[in-house]
């Protein structure tokens, strides 16, 4: 599993989410800048690619900047 706080795929839909740890067997991911988190099995949980990865913390950064 890869450490919470890190960005990874869950490869039944593509969807990246921040790593916030696990819930009994699942994976809890939260989407970049903020929402509901939502479960993901262990086994489809990959480590988001490069691109990936900077596009999610784009739109972070982007969210943050919004905030008041």
């Amino acid at each position: 599993m890869p450490e919470p706080g890190t960005f990874a795929m869950d490869v039944r839909d593509g969807r990246v989410g921040r790593v916030m740890g696990r819930v009994g067997p699942y994976v809890q991911l939260r989407p970049p800048g903020g929402g509901a988190e939502w479960d993901c099995p262990p086994e489809a949980v990959r480590p988001a690619p490069p691109g990936l990865v900077l596009r999610a913390r784009v739109r972070e950064i982007n969210r943050e900047g919004r905030l008041p």
